[in-house]
């Protein structure tokens, strides 16, 4: 055998290993560019095409469209219609709704509908005690999806109906201190979690549960640092209820 052949004869068998290697992580199920696992096979938590169980907000975040942020042109809060519409008829508007529904104590300016104080018992967003007292700025109503972030992710196709009901839905809805609303601004979850982690993975459900009802779509990023909350919480139910989406027609002039 000539010098030449033998020295060839390792590169070949090395090509011919590498080979092998591949094609047996191949029939293993493996693929080493999908994500990092840890050693039990399990997938990292911040891989988004994890799944969950049936029913759960993990199973829900992988139904989601994964597109690229849209801009932000043409954004304005009265693209959305007239802040706290009465969408459901039931002669309050919506703020009010949602106030008597998640602070405690409270009292009316009406007998019914304006609330005019109330405790928030424990901020979600904070986890401490708030008090709201109208004409104060210490209690906000946030969008969990914020509606600049969901113009930005397909709302911005939609007609006037859908745009109204998104903003005025309960699902959508909850009463938070002021300072933490504001801290968050219009960011999604790559961009901002509330400090209160026992309440993030309520949170991340709830964002969920509203861009798979409306249609919304994430970005990769987002998606990502929801499925890392949601591996910490891997049952946790997906939300449901809240309005139709759209809302009637009286509104859609708005």
């Amino acid at each position: 055998m000539s010098p030449l052949i033998r020295s060839a004869l390792p590169v070949r068998r090395a090509a011919l290993s590498a080979t092998a290697l591949a094609a047996a992580l191949a029939l293993a199920g493996c693929n080493p560019s999908s994500g990092s696992t840890h050693g039990d096979g399990k997938r990292s938590p911040d891989v988004p095409t994890a799944t969950g169980e049936p029913g759960s907000a993990l199973s829900a975040l992988g139904s989601l469209t994964v597109k690229g942020r849209a801009p932000k042109t043409g954004y304005e809060r009265d693209r959305f219609g007239t802040a706290w519409a009465d969408t459901d008829s039931n002669g309050c508007p919506t703020r009010e709704d949602i106030l008597k529904r998640d602070l405690t104590q409270v009292q009316y300016q009406d007998g019914r509908c304006k609330v005019s104080s109330g405790e928030l018992a424990k901020d979600p967003y904070t986890g401490q005690r708030v008090i709201f007292r109208r004409g104060s700025s210490l209690v906000d109503i946030d969008h969990v999806v914020a509606l600049s972030d969901a113009w930005q992710k397909g709302a911005q196709q939609w007609p006037a109906g859908k745009r109204i009901a998104l903003a005025n839905d309960p699902l959508n809805l909850i009463a938070v201190g002021a300072s933490a609303n504001r801290q968050k601004s219009d960011g999604d979850a790559a961009t901002w979690l509330p400090a209160n982690k026992g309440y993030r993975c309520d949170y991340i459900a709830q964002q969920v549960a509203v861009k798979k009802k409306y249609g919304l779509w994430v970005t990769r990023a987002e998606k990502a640092a929801m499925g890392k909350v949601l591996h910490t919480c891997p049952a946790e139910k997906l939300p449901a209820g809240g309005n139709p989406t759209e809302a009637p027609p009286r509104f859609h002039a708005q």
